[in-house]
Protein backbone atom coordinates (compact mmCIF):
# COMPACT_ATOMS: atom_id res chain seq x y z
CA UNK A 1 0.00 0.00 0.00
CA UNK A 2 1.01 3.35 -0.58
CA UNK A 3 2.13 4.86 3.09
CA UNK A 4 2.97 8.40 3.48
CA UNK A 5 4.11 8.03 7.24
CA UNK A 6 3.63 9.80 10.29
CA UNK A 7 1.42 10.74 13.42
CA UNK A 8 1.89 13.95 14.87
CA UNK A 9 4.44 13.66 17.53
CA UNK A 10 8.40 14.64 18.25
CA UNK A 11 10.37 12.03 16.57
CA UNK A 12 10.24 13.87 13.17
CA UNK A 13 11.25 17.41 11.96
CA UNK A 14 7.78 18.15 10.85
CA UNK A 15 6.03 16.55 14.16
CA UNK A 16 5.09 13.30 12.99
CA UNK A 17 6.53 9.49 13.89
CA UNK A 18 6.00 6.42 11.82
CA UNK A 19 2.34 5.75 11.85
CA UNK A 20 0.51 6.20 8.32
CA UNK A 21 -1.70 9.37 7.74
CA UNK A 22 -2.57 8.54 4.51
CA UNK A 23 -3.52 4.68 2.33
CA UNK A 24 -4.43 4.18 -1.05
CA UNK A 25 -7.07 1.72 -2.08
CA UNK A 26 -7.73 -1.87 -1.80
CA UNK A 27 -3.99 -2.01 -3.31
CA UNK A 28 -3.53 -2.92 0.15
CA UNK A 29 -5.56 -5.76 -0.49
CA UNK A 30 -2.86 -7.16 -2.78
CA UNK A 31 0.37 -5.78 -0.92
CA UNK A 32 1.23 -3.38 -3.35
CA UNK A 33 2.12 0.20 -3.65
CA UNK A 34 0.17 2.51 -5.67
CA UNK A 35 3.33 3.35 -6.85
CA UNK A 36 4.08 0.29 -8.09
CA UNK A 37 0.38 0.22 -8.90
CA UNK A 38 1.21 2.96 -12.01
CA UNK A 39 4.72 1.77 -13.03
CA UNK A 40 3.54 0.87 -16.88
CA UNK A 41 4.39 3.84 -18.40
CA UNK A 42 8.22 2.77 -17.77
CA UNK A 43 8.53 -0.30 -19.92
CA UNK A 44 9.89 1.67 -23.29
CA UNK A 45 10.43 -0.66 -25.14
CA UNK A 46 10.90 -0.02 -29.36
CA UNK A 47 8.66 -1.14 -31.89
CA UNK A 48 9.39 -3.92 -33.71
CA UNK A 49 9.34 -3.87 -37.47
CA UNK A 50 5.95 -5.44 -37.83
CA UNK A 51 4.42 -3.67 -34.81
CA UNK A 52 5.58 -0.51 -36.54
CA UNK A 53 4.06 -1.47 -39.62
CA UNK A 54 0.55 -2.42 -37.83
CA UNK A 55 -2.60 -0.29 -38.18
CA UNK A 56 -5.49 0.31 -40.51
CA UNK A 57 -9.41 1.35 -39.55
CA UNK A 58 -10.00 1.75 -35.50
CA UNK A 59 -6.90 1.41 -34.42
CA UNK A 60 -5.89 3.88 -31.41
CA UNK A 61 -9.72 4.72 -31.26
CA UNK A 62 -10.52 3.71 -27.71
CA UNK A 63 -9.22 5.86 -24.98
CA UNK A 64 -10.60 3.66 -22.34
CA UNK A 65 -12.07 -0.01 -22.53
CA UNK A 66 -15.54 -0.96 -20.56
CA UNK A 67 -15.48 -5.01 -19.91
CA UNK A 68 -19.22 -5.96 -18.68
CA UNK A 69 -18.66 -9.55 -18.07
CA UNK A 70 -21.65 -11.79 -17.67
CA UNK A 71 -19.79 -14.38 -15.95
CA UNK A 72 -21.94 -17.83 -15.98
CA UNK A 73 -22.88 -18.25 -19.02
CA UNK A 74 -25.88 -16.57 -20.18
CA UNK A 75 -28.58 -18.34 -22.70
CA UNK A 76 -28.34 -17.14 -26.14
CA UNK A 77 -31.44 -18.25 -27.00
CA UNK A 78 -33.54 -16.47 -24.61
CA UNK A 79 -31.81 -13.35 -24.66
CA UNK A 80 -30.19 -12.06 -27.95
CA UNK A 81 -30.62 -14.86 -30.46
CA UNK A 82 -33.70 -16.23 -30.29
CA UNK A 83 -35.24 -18.59 -32.85
CA UNK A 84 -38.82 -19.21 -34.38
CA UNK A 85 -39.83 -22.78 -36.27
CA UNK A 86 -37.76 -25.14 -33.89
CA UNK A 87 -39.09 -27.81 -31.95
CA UNK A 88 -40.19 -26.60 -28.53
CA UNK A 89 -37.72 -28.33 -26.60
CA UNK A 90 -35.22 -25.54 -28.11
CA UNK A 91 -37.41 -22.83 -28.59
CA UNK A 92 -36.96 -19.93 -25.94
CA UNK A 93 -39.91 -19.82 -23.09
CA UNK A 94 -40.36 -16.10 -23.65
CA UNK A 95 -41.77 -14.16 -26.19
CA UNK A 96 -39.82 -12.41 -29.81
CA UNK A 97 -39.79 -8.91 -29.94
CA UNK A 98 -38.65 -6.61 -32.59
CA UNK A 99 -35.70 -4.49 -31.73
CA UNK A 100 -34.71 -0.69 -33.43
CA UNK A 101 -32.63 -2.80 -36.34
CA UNK A 102 -34.59 -4.00 -38.88
CA UNK A 103 -35.34 -7.94 -38.78
CA UNK A 104 -33.38 -8.34 -35.90
CA UNK A 105 -35.16 -9.71 -32.83
CA UNK A 106 -34.78 -10.15 -29.09
CA UNK A 107 -36.76 -11.92 -26.37
CA UNK A 108 -39.15 -9.80 -24.30
CA UNK A 109 -36.13 -9.99 -21.56
CA UNK A 110 -34.75 -7.14 -22.96
CA UNK A 111 -37.07 -3.93 -23.78
CA UNK A 112 -34.71 -1.18 -23.11
CA UNK A 113 -31.68 -2.64 -24.47
CA UNK A 114 -33.70 -3.46 -27.94
CA UNK A 115 -33.98 -0.15 -28.29
CA UNK A 116 -30.48 0.89 -28.16
CA UNK A 117 -28.89 -1.67 -30.00
CA UNK A 118 -28.32 0.58 -33.17
CA UNK A 119 -25.34 2.33 -30.94
CA UNK A 120 -23.66 -1.28 -31.27
CA UNK A 121 -22.28 -4.02 -32.74
CA UNK A 122 -24.42 -7.32 -32.43
CA UNK A 123 -21.63 -10.73 -32.15
CA UNK A 124 -23.74 -13.82 -32.95
CA UNK A 125 -20.84 -15.99 -33.97
CA UNK A 126 -19.05 -16.61 -30.88
CA UNK A 127 -17.59 -20.28 -30.83
CA UNK A 128 -14.78 -21.76 -28.75
CA UNK A 129 -14.56 -24.20 -32.12
CA UNK A 130 -13.31 -26.75 -32.64
CA UNK A 131 -12.37 -27.36 -29.15
CA UNK A 132 -15.07 -26.51 -26.65
CA UNK A 133 -14.59 -25.47 -23.06
CA UNK A 134 -17.33 -26.68 -21.04
CA UNK A 135 -15.89 -25.55 -17.69
CA UNK A 136 -16.71 -22.23 -16.63
CA UNK A 137 -13.09 -20.74 -14.66
CA UNK A 138 -11.48 -22.91 -18.02
CA UNK A 139 -13.74 -20.59 -20.56
CA UNK A 140 -13.12 -17.58 -18.12
CA UNK A 141 -9.52 -17.91 -18.77
CA UNK A 142 -9.88 -18.27 -22.06
CA UNK A 143 -11.91 -15.63 -23.10
CA UNK A 144 -10.19 -13.20 -20.27
CA UNK A 145 -6.27 -13.97 -20.88
CA UNK A 146 -6.86 -15.46 -25.00
CA UNK A 147 -5.08 -18.38 -23.41
CA UNK A 148 -6.37 -22.00 -22.39
CA UNK A 149 -5.39 -22.48 -18.80
CA UNK A 150 -3.59 -25.81 -17.74
CA UNK A 151 -3.91 -28.05 -15.16
CA UNK A 152 -7.60 -28.94 -15.14
CA UNK A 153 -8.39 -31.40 -12.63
CA UNK A 154 -11.07 -34.60 -13.51
CA UNK A 155 -14.20 -32.57 -11.10
CA UNK A 156 -13.78 -29.68 -13.88
CA UNK A 157 -12.14 -27.14 -11.36
CA UNK A 158 -8.79 -25.03 -12.40
CA UNK A 159 -5.85 -24.49 -9.58
CA UNK A 160 -6.24 -20.93 -8.01
CA UNK A 161 -4.41 -17.82 -9.51
CA UNK A 162 -0.75 -18.17 -10.07
CA UNK A 163 2.06 -15.69 -11.15
CA UNK A 164 2.64 -17.84 -13.74
CA UNK A 165 -0.52 -17.23 -15.29
CA UNK A 166 -1.42 -15.12 -19.01
CA UNK A 167 -2.16 -11.73 -17.54
CA UNK A 168 -6.18 -10.37 -17.88
CA UNK A 169 -6.41 -8.71 -21.04
CA UNK A 170 -6.93 -5.08 -19.34
CA UNK A 171 -2.94 -5.64 -17.31
CA UNK A 172 -1.88 -6.03 -20.78
CA UNK A 173 -3.62 -2.72 -22.08
CA UNK A 174 -2.22 -0.11 -18.72
CA UNK A 175 1.00 -1.58 -18.71
CA UNK A 176 1.42 -0.86 -22.33
CA UNK A 177 -0.80 2.26 -22.23
CA UNK A 178 -1.40 3.79 -19.00
CA UNK A 179 -3.66 6.39 -18.46
CA UNK A 180 -2.17 10.20 -18.76
CA UNK A 181 -3.39 11.78 -15.89
CA UNK A 182 -3.32 10.25 -12.00
CA UNK A 183 -5.66 8.07 -12.10
CA UNK A 184 -6.60 4.63 -11.42
CA UNK A 185 -5.36 3.01 -14.31
CA UNK A 186 -7.50 -0.61 -13.95
CA UNK A 187 -10.25 -1.04 -11.64
CA UNK A 188 -12.36 -4.38 -11.13
CA UNK A 189 -15.59 -4.79 -9.27
CA UNK A 190 -17.64 -5.43 -7.86
CA UNK A 191 -16.28 -9.11 -7.05
CA UNK A 192 -13.55 -11.37 -8.04
CA UNK A 193 -14.33 -14.07 -10.76
CA UNK A 194 -15.28 -16.76 -9.24
CA UNK A 195 -16.54 -20.81 -9.87
CA UNK A 196 -16.90 -22.71 -6.81
CA UNK A 197 -14.09 -22.33 -4.57
CA UNK A 198 -11.20 -20.93 -7.95
CA UNK A 199 -11.17 -17.34 -6.99
CA UNK A 200 -10.25 -14.75 -9.40
CA UNK A 201 -8.43 -17.14 -12.18
CA UNK A 202 -7.98 -14.74 -14.88
CA UNK A 203 -8.48 -11.39 -12.77
CA UNK A 204 -4.83 -10.78 -12.61
CA UNK A 205 -1.71 -9.65 -14.06
CA UNK A 206 -0.20 -13.05 -13.82
CA UNK A 207 3.52 -13.07 -15.21
CA UNK A 208 3.31 -9.39 -16.06
CA UNK A 209 3.89 -8.82 -12.09
CA UNK A 210 1.44 -8.02 -9.42
CA UNK A 211 2.27 -3.83 -10.54
CA UNK A 212 -0.46 -4.63 -12.95
CA UNK A 213 -2.55 -6.32 -11.28
CA UNK A 214 -6.48 -4.48 -11.13
CA UNK A 215 -7.41 -2.19 -8.22
CA UNK A 216 -10.05 -4.46 -7.03
CA UNK A 217 -13.11 -2.62 -5.56
CA UNK A 218 -15.05 -5.08 -3.71
CA UNK A 219 -17.63 -3.90 -1.27
CA UNK A 220 -19.07 -5.57 1.50
CA UNK A 221 -21.67 -7.69 1.54
CA UNK A 222 -22.87 -11.14 -0.32
CA UNK A 223 -23.92 -11.64 -3.55
CA UNK A 224 -27.41 -11.18 -3.00
CA UNK A 225 -27.22 -7.64 -1.27
CA UNK A 226 -28.21 -5.05 -4.14
CA UNK A 227 -27.44 -2.22 -2.06
CA UNK A 228 -23.22 -3.02 -1.48
CA UNK A 229 -22.02 0.05 -4.15
CA UNK A 230 -23.63 2.46 -1.37
CA UNK A 231 -20.89 1.25 0.76
CA UNK A 232 -17.87 2.09 -1.38
CA UNK A 233 -15.30 4.01 0.67
CA UNK A 234 -13.40 6.41 -0.79
CA UNK A 235 -11.47 7.56 2.52
CA UNK A 236 -8.53 5.74 1.94
CA UNK A 237 -8.42 8.50 -1.34
CA UNK A 238 -8.24 11.03 1.24
CA UNK A 239 -5.86 12.46 3.44
CA UNK A 240 -6.59 12.05 6.96
CA UNK A 241 -7.48 15.73 8.70
CA UNK A 242 -4.90 16.15 10.51
CA UNK A 243 -2.60 16.12 7.70
CA UNK A 244 -2.97 19.56 5.76
CA UNK A 245 -2.14 19.90 2.11
CA UNK A 246 0.97 22.12 2.66
CA UNK A 247 2.27 19.64 5.48
CA UNK A 248 1.99 17.31 2.71
CA UNK A 249 3.78 19.38 -0.11
CA UNK A 250 6.49 19.93 2.77
CA UNK A 251 7.20 15.74 3.14
CA UNK A 252 7.39 16.14 -0.63
CA UNK A 253 9.85 18.73 -0.91
CA UNK A 254 11.76 16.95 1.76
CA UNK A 255 12.50 13.93 -0.01
CA UNK A 256 13.31 15.42 -3.27
CA UNK A 257 16.14 17.29 -0.90
CA UNK A 258 17.03 14.19 0.15
CA UNK A 259 17.17 12.39 -3.05
CA UNK A 260 18.79 14.95 -4.33
CA UNK A 261 22.09 14.16 -2.10
CA UNK A 262 22.25 10.40 -2.78
CA UNK A 263 23.56 10.45 -6.59
CA UNK A 264 24.89 7.15 -6.08
CA UNK A 265 21.39 5.88 -5.53
CA UNK A 266 19.56 7.74 -7.99
CA UNK A 267 21.99 6.34 -10.72
CA UNK A 268 21.22 2.89 -9.56
CA UNK A 269 17.50 3.36 -9.48
CA UNK A 270 17.64 5.48 -12.76
CA UNK A 271 15.93 2.86 -14.71
CA UNK A 272 13.17 2.30 -12.61
CA UNK A 273 11.51 6.23 -12.79
CA UNK A 274 10.60 6.09 -8.93
CA UNK A 275 10.19 9.53 -8.93
CA UNK A 276 8.23 9.45 -11.70
CA UNK A 277 6.00 6.81 -9.80
CA UNK A 278 6.00 8.59 -6.75
CA UNK A 279 5.32 11.72 -7.91
CA UNK A 280 1.67 9.59 -9.95
CA UNK A 281 0.75 8.14 -6.54
CA UNK A 282 1.31 11.51 -5.24
CA UNK A 283 -0.61 13.58 -7.97
CA UNK A 284 -3.67 10.86 -7.50
CA UNK A 285 -4.13 11.84 -3.94
CA UNK A 286 -3.69 15.04 -4.53
CA UNK A 287 -5.85 15.79 -7.44
CA UNK A 288 -8.98 14.33 -5.76
CA UNK A 289 -10.08 13.08 -9.20
CA UNK A 290 -10.41 9.37 -8.17
CA UNK A 291 -12.10 10.25 -4.78
CA UNK A 292 -14.62 12.30 -7.11
CA UNK A 293 -15.30 9.58 -9.24
CA UNK A 294 -16.09 6.83 -6.61
CA UNK A 295 -18.72 9.21 -5.39
CA UNK A 296 -21.98 8.29 -6.76
CA UNK A 297 -24.48 10.12 -5.00
CA UNK A 298 -23.21 13.15 -7.30
CA UNK A 299 -25.12 11.39 -9.46
CA UNK A 300 -29.38 12.24 -10.45
CA UNK A 301 -31.66 9.86 -8.54
CA UNK A 302 -33.51 10.00 -11.96
CA UNK A 303 -30.40 8.58 -13.74
CA UNK A 304 -28.94 6.26 -10.93
CA UNK A 305 -32.87 4.59 -11.26
CA UNK A 306 -32.18 4.50 -15.49
CA UNK A 307 -29.23 2.21 -14.29
CA UNK A 308 -30.81 -0.05 -11.83
CA UNK A 309 -30.72 0.40 -8.20
CA UNK A 310 -28.73 -2.52 -8.03
CA UNK A 311 -25.08 -3.64 -7.54
CA UNK A 312 -25.04 -4.29 -11.23
CA UNK A 313 -26.28 -1.31 -12.62
CA UNK A 314 -24.22 1.04 -9.86
CA UNK A 315 -21.46 -0.58 -10.74
CA UNK A 316 -22.23 0.76 -14.41
CA UNK A 317 -22.88 4.02 -13.65
CA UNK A 318 -19.32 4.12 -11.97
CA UNK A 319 -17.41 2.28 -15.07
CA UNK A 320 -18.92 5.72 -16.80
CA UNK A 321 -17.85 8.03 -14.17
CA UNK A 322 -13.99 6.34 -13.92
CA UNK A 323 -13.67 6.10 -17.65
CA UNK A 324 -14.81 10.13 -17.94
CA UNK A 325 -12.11 10.99 -15.26
CA UNK A 326 -9.29 9.06 -16.78
CA UNK A 327 -9.12 5.19 -15.89
CA UNK A 328 -7.81 3.17 -18.69
CA UNK A 329 -9.51 0.11 -18.13
CA UNK A 330 -12.96 -1.13 -16.11
CA UNK A 331 -14.59 -4.72 -15.81
CA UNK A 332 -17.62 -5.01 -14.31
CA UNK A 333 -18.39 -9.15 -13.03
CA UNK A 334 -21.88 -9.75 -12.83
CA UNK A 335 -22.10 -9.88 -9.55
CA UNK A 336 -22.67 -13.62 -9.07
CA UNK A 337 -20.80 -17.02 -8.64
CA UNK A 338 -20.61 -18.44 -11.77
CA UNK A 339 -22.05 -21.71 -10.59
CA UNK A 340 -25.05 -20.59 -8.31
CA UNK A 341 -28.79 -20.23 -8.00
CA UNK A 342 -30.52 -16.77 -7.73
CA UNK A 343 -29.72 -13.91 -9.77
CA UNK A 344 -27.15 -16.24 -11.54
CA UNK A 345 -26.56 -17.10 -15.05
CA UNK A 346 -25.89 -20.31 -14.48
CA UNK A 347 -29.34 -21.55 -15.22
CA UNK A 348 -29.26 -25.41 -15.03
CA UNK A 349 -32.82 -25.45 -13.45
CA UNK A 350 -35.37 -22.41 -13.06
CA UNK A 351 -34.58 -20.47 -16.11
CA UNK A 352 -38.14 -19.28 -16.88
CA UNK A 353 -38.44 -17.41 -13.20
CA UNK A 354 -34.82 -16.41 -12.77
CA UNK A 355 -33.94 -14.70 -16.06
CA UNK A 356 -37.00 -13.34 -16.30
CA UNK A 357 -37.46 -11.99 -12.87
CA UNK A 358 -33.49 -11.96 -11.42
CA UNK A 359 -30.72 -11.75 -14.25
CA UNK A 360 -32.06 -10.01 -17.21
CA UNK A 361 -34.34 -6.61 -15.95
CA UNK A 362 -30.55 -5.77 -14.10
CA UNK A 363 -28.67 -6.40 -17.25
CA UNK A 364 -31.13 -4.78 -19.76
CA UNK A 365 -31.53 -1.22 -17.66
CA UNK A 366 -28.05 -1.09 -16.90
CA UNK A 367 -26.20 -2.01 -20.22
CA UNK A 368 -29.12 -0.09 -22.27
CA UNK A 369 -28.33 2.76 -19.70
CA UNK A 370 -24.55 2.23 -19.93
CA UNK A 371 -24.28 2.63 -24.15
CA UNK A 372 -27.17 5.63 -23.91
CA UNK A 373 -25.46 7.49 -21.35
CA UNK A 374 -21.91 7.05 -22.55
CA UNK A 375 -23.14 8.33 -26.01
CA UNK A 376 -24.99 11.32 -24.62
CA UNK A 377 -22.01 12.66 -23.30
CA UNK A 378 -19.57 12.09 -26.00
CA UNK A 379 -17.72 9.44 -24.11
CA UNK A 380 -18.40 6.16 -26.73
CA UNK A 381 -16.78 7.71 -29.46
CA UNK A 382 -13.66 6.75 -27.61
CA UNK A 383 -14.89 4.31 -25.21
CA UNK A 384 -15.01 0.62 -25.93
CA UNK A 385 -18.27 -1.49 -23.82
CA UNK A 386 -18.14 -5.41 -24.60
CA UNK A 387 -20.43 -7.12 -22.74
CA UNK A 388 -19.70 -11.11 -22.80
CA UNK A 389 -19.90 -14.33 -21.02
CA UNK A 390 -17.82 -17.42 -20.87
CA UNK A 391 -19.91 -19.55 -23.11
CA UNK A 392 -24.03 -19.49 -24.29
CA UNK A 393 -26.44 -22.54 -22.68
CA UNK A 394 -27.31 -25.37 -24.82
CA UNK A 395 -29.46 -25.15 -27.43
CA UNK A 396 -32.63 -28.01 -25.98
CA UNK A 397 -33.74 -27.49 -22.67
CA UNK A 398 -33.53 -30.67 -19.90
CA UNK A 399 -30.01 -32.21 -21.72
CA UNK A 400 -26.72 -32.73 -20.04
CA UNK A 401 -23.31 -31.38 -22.26
CA UNK A 402 -21.29 -30.49 -19.30
CA UNK A 403 -22.02 -33.41 -16.95
CA UNK A 404 -24.64 -31.59 -14.69
CA UNK A 405 -28.05 -32.65 -14.21
CA UNK A 406 -30.73 -30.32 -15.94
CA UNK A 407 -34.36 -29.72 -15.44
CA UNK A 408 -36.41 -29.51 -18.30
CA UNK A 409 -36.30 -25.37 -17.44
CA UNK A 410 -32.90 -25.29 -17.98
CA UNK A 411 -30.33 -25.29 -20.06
CA UNK A 412 -26.56 -26.58 -19.62
CA UNK A 413 -22.91 -25.04 -21.38
CA UNK A 414 -22.73 -24.14 -24.42
CA UNK A 415 -18.92 -22.98 -26.10
CA UNK A 416 -19.86 -23.54 -29.97
CA UNK A 417 -22.13 -20.77 -30.30
CA UNK A 418 -22.60 -17.91 -28.40
CA UNK A 419 -23.89 -14.01 -29.02
CA UNK A 420 -21.88 -10.72 -27.26
CA UNK A 421 -22.34 -7.20 -27.84
CA UNK A 422 -19.42 -4.38 -28.90
CA UNK A 423 -19.71 -0.81 -28.82
CA UNK A 424 -17.98 2.29 -29.11
CA UNK A 425 -14.58 3.74 -30.05
CA UNK A 426 -15.14 2.92 -33.69
CA UNK A 427 -17.01 -0.10 -33.82
CA UNK A 428 -19.94 -0.12 -36.22
CA UNK A 429 -23.53 0.92 -35.31
CA UNK A 430 -26.00 -1.28 -35.89
CA UNK A 431 -24.29 -3.96 -37.82
CA UNK A 432 -24.90 -7.78 -36.86
CA UNK A 433 -21.78 -9.71 -37.25
CA UNK A 434 -22.11 -13.44 -38.02
CA UNK A 435 -24.69 -15.83 -38.18
CA UNK A 436 -26.05 -19.53 -36.01
CA UNK A 437 -27.55 -22.03 -37.52
CA UNK A 438 -31.18 -22.21 -37.48
CA UNK A 439 -31.27 -24.06 -33.16
CA UNK A 440 -28.27 -21.33 -32.51
CA UNK A 441 -25.64 -24.50 -31.78
CA UNK A 442 -23.32 -23.75 -34.34
CA UNK A 443 -22.22 -20.36 -36.45
CA UNK A 444 -22.94 -20.46 -40.32
CA UNK A 445 -21.19 -17.47 -40.92
CA UNK A 446 -18.43 -15.35 -39.65
CA UNK A 447 -17.33 -17.43 -36.52
CA UNK A 448 -15.67 -15.46 -33.42
CA UNK A 449 -13.32 -16.72 -31.63
CA UNK A 450 -12.61 -15.11 -27.72
CA UNK A 451 -9.08 -14.65 -29.01
CA UNK A 452 -10.52 -13.04 -32.19
CA UNK A 453 -12.46 -10.71 -29.90
CA UNK A 454 -9.35 -9.74 -27.54
CA UNK A 455 -7.63 -8.80 -30.75
CA UNK A 456 -10.10 -6.42 -31.53
CA UNK A 457 -9.91 -4.54 -28.18
CA UNK A 458 -5.93 -4.21 -28.26
CA UNK A 459 -6.61 -3.52 -32.03
CA UNK A 460 -9.00 -0.54 -30.71
CA UNK A 461 -6.55 0.97 -27.63
CA UNK A 462 -3.92 1.08 -30.27
CA UNK A 463 -1.85 -2.01 -29.41
CA UNK A 464 -0.73 -5.05 -31.77
CA UNK A 465 -2.47 -7.97 -30.64
CA UNK A 466 0.34 -10.19 -31.92
CA UNK A 467 2.88 -7.96 -29.65
CA UNK A 468 5.44 -10.01 -27.85
CA UNK A 469 5.75 -9.72 -23.73
CA UNK A 470 7.75 -11.39 -21.59
CA UNK A 471 6.59 -14.03 -19.19
CA UNK A 472 7.81 -14.63 -15.73
CA UNK A 473 10.97 -16.91 -17.06
CA UNK A 474 11.81 -14.47 -19.87
CA UNK A 475 10.12 -15.84 -21.95
CA UNK A 476 8.47 -14.95 -24.93
CA UNK A 477 4.80 -14.58 -25.81
CA UNK A 478 2.51 -13.01 -28.10
CA UNK A 479 -0.13 -11.00 -26.10
CA UNK A 480 -3.11 -13.45 -27.76
CA UNK A 481 -2.41 -15.32 -30.64
CA UNK A 482 -5.42 -14.26 -33.37
CA UNK A 483 -5.85 -11.24 -35.24
CA UNK A 484 -8.63 -8.27 -35.22
CA UNK A 485 -11.73 -8.71 -36.65
CA UNK A 486 -12.04 -5.47 -39.15
CA UNK A 487 -15.87 -6.31 -39.76
CA UNK A 488 -16.20 -4.96 -36.22
CA UNK A 489 -15.00 -1.50 -36.92
CA UNK A 490 -16.55 1.45 -39.05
Amino acid sequence: MFVIPGRYGKDTCDGFSRRELLRVGSSAFTGLSLASLLQGKASGTQLSDEEARYGGKGFGSAKSVIMVYLQGGPSHLDLWDPKTNVPDNVKSVFSNIDTCLPGIQFTELLPKLSQQIHRATLIRSLSYTPVGLFNHTAAIYQMLTGYTADNVSPSGQLEPPSPKDFPNFGCNIVKQKPPVVPMLPYVMMPRPLQESNVIGKAGTAGFLGRAYDPYYLYPPGDDMDMAKMERIRIDDLTLRKEVSLDRLNRRASLRDTVNAGMKELDRAVEQYALDDYYEKALGLVLSGRAREAFNLSSESEELREKYGKNTFGQSLLLARRLVEAGTRVVEVNWPKIANSDNHSWDVHTGLSQRMKEQSAPMLDSGLAALLEDLDERGLLAETMVIAVGEFGRSPKRGVSTSGNSNSDDGRDHWPYCYTGLIAGAGIRRGYVHGKSDDTASAPSENPVHPGDLLASIYHAVGLYPRKTILNHLNQPREMVKNDAVMEFFA
